[in-house]
């Protein structure tokens, strides 16, 4: 009997395409700098973000991360659910690392670096951060925000400072909760929110944060909030002064401060009682200077509609002389650029600004330089919208866009007061300070029971920056050995105070401005 054979197939079996996971033997690449061999070594323990661990220390010498999470009224009743820990972790990093979406979270998924020196085993998925407050008490989730935020400035409400509040506009195009159309002017007819800040002057520090419809960028809508932020806190930790831009020069909102003895310090539009004033005020003789090329004077004024005579400063800034621009809008009543008119040297034009203000300062200059300080309130939003997560993060309803607003806002004021300790005299940008102070490749390598984080920066400054968190650190240490015996909130106030010596008035051994790195000392 015939042995039987082995059926050959009538196709022979071509080239076999490599599977997912199986060694690829061809590692070597082409490139103008000649063929490299490229290896995969998926379990190195790496992190793009090495330099963060400075960070991390400086969150747990001040206690900051622990009381957040431990606050946190985030709770699952699943076994599989990722802790609260977690999903904080996922938040804190991916705003650290400049990420605006949801999604970019799964960047940071893989990393065996940064969780473990969080007290974690690793970041939660977007779905899960997404998705971690849809649900749960978010009048309980407001109350802990109030109370972390209010712990990170609290200890600078006692000194003198002056609070600046303005709006921005979040342009939307989902169909989220409270998108309304109203002013917006990049994106004119777009849905988008509001958000009302609240903010302490020089420092760029954010106080409070609202989000509203996009049709309530009116400060009367923020009335509420910004008014019973003030009324539930101590005399004590009031500001100085109230300062706003010409939005806030309304008799609701002088009203309510007049009625709470808050100074303040606005713009007013020019309507048609404020160019009366204007042109009342061309001849007179007390004109002074009033510092950047205006000149000031002082006058009363009682508008239609105002319940009582204020105190205002008129200020008038000449147009080159060779040519002016002049304004006229089609109904007559607000300046607006129409044209050229060769003007007469001998009888220069103006431009004009009015403020109106129970400021307790005596002289015009003074006034107007306080006023021209506010324009740092539009760095914030510029910092918050473009380099961190005031414009993405958006969910479909309101309450957990607030929320998110809020975190973000928390953890850029730790970021802010972390940079200012490592580069101490002014506010550092992210833009700036993510490269130098985030960005790293790190190794960790395990022996002997003891673990070590190999960091390597490629920024054109390494060497200073290496010596500048080295010293950060060693500040850390040293500071966390001698505060042992104080508790958190002590400890917090103690370290706040040396951050931001400048910002405190003058005291023994100590000068105001002064900017030598307090790690340093």
């Amino acid at each position: 009997m015939p042995k039987p054979t082995a059926r050959r197939a009538t196709h022979p079996k071509g080239e076999l395409e490599p599977t997912l996971g199986a060694p690829v033997e061809d590692t070597k690449l082409d490139t103008f700098g000649g063929r490299v061999e490229v290896l995969w070594d998926p379990k190195a323990e790496v992190t793009a973000l090495g330099p963060l661990v400075y960070f991390i220390q400086f969150l747990k010498t001040s206690g900051l991360w622990e009381r957040w999470v431990e606050e946190c009224p985030l709770a699952y009743s699943s076994n599989n659910a990722p802790p609260k820990a977690g999903i904080l972790g996922g938040i804190l990093i991916t705003l650290l690392a400049g990420h605006r979406r949801y999604a970019h979270i799964n960047a940071l998924r893989h990393d065996p670096v940064i969780p473990p020196m969080l007290g974690l085993n690793g970041f939660p998925c977007e779905d899960s951060v997404r998705r971690a407050f849809q649900r749960g008490d978010h009048e309980r989730y407001t109350l802990w925000m109030d109370q972390s935020l209010n712990r990170t400035f609290e200890p600078l409400l006692t000194e003198p400072w002056v609070l600046d509040i303005d709006a921005t506009v979040k342009t939307l195009y989902g169909r989220q909760e409270e998108a309304k159309v109203g002013y917006n002017p990049t994106k004119p007819g777009r849905p988008s929110h509001v958000y009302h800040a609240y903010c302490i002057a020089a420092l760029r520090m954010v106080l409070e944060v609202e989000v509203q419809a996009g049709n309530q960028t009116a400060p009367e809508f923020a009335h509420a909030g910004l008014f019973g932020w003030l009324d539930a806190r101590p005399r004590e930790q009031w500001p100085t002064l109230l300062r706003g831009d010409v939005a806030w020069g309304t008799e609701k909102t002088m009203a309510e401060a007049e009625k709470r003895d808050l100074p303040y310090l606005f713009k007013l539009r020019q309507s048609d009682g404020v160019k009366e004033l204007m042109r009342r005020s061309v001849g007179r003789t007390a004109w002074v200077p009033a510092g950047g090329g205006w000149q000031g004077v002082e006058e009363v004024l009682q508008l239609q509609g105002w319940t009582r005579q204020r105190r205002v400063v008129v200020l008038r800034r000449a147009l080159p002389q060779d040519v002016a621009m002049v304004d006229r809008e089609t109904d007559g009543r607000q300046e607006r650029l129409v044209g050229m008119v060769v003007m007469n040297p001998a009888k220069p034009m103006y431009e004009y600004a009015v403020l109106v203000t129970t400021a307790a300062v005596k002289d015009v200059l003074s006034v107007a330089q306080l006023y021209r300080d506010r324009a740092d309130a539009e760095n914030i939003f510029d910092e918050m919208k473009n380099q961190w997560g005031w414009s993405g993060f958006t969910t479909q309803d309101l309450a957990r866009c607030q929320l998110m607003a809020r975190i973000n806002a928390l953890v850029f004021n730790w970021w802010s007061l972390y940079t200012r300790l490592a580069l101490p005299g002014k506010h550092t940008e992210a833009t700036t300070s993510r490269p130098m102070l985030v960005y790293g490749l790190g190794k960790k390598t395990r022996h002997s029971q003891q673990t070590t984080l190999t960091v390597t920066s490629n920024h054109g400054r390494a060497k200073k920056i290496q010596a500048i968190l080295t010293t950060v650190g060693g500040f850390l240490k040293r500071f966390a050995r001698s505060a042992e015996q104080l508790s958190g909130k002590e400890r917090w106030a103690l370290l706040l105070k040396i951050i931001l010596r400048e910002f405190y008035p003058k005291r023994a051994g100590q000068t105001t401005g002064q900017t030598v790195n307090p790690a340093l000392a």
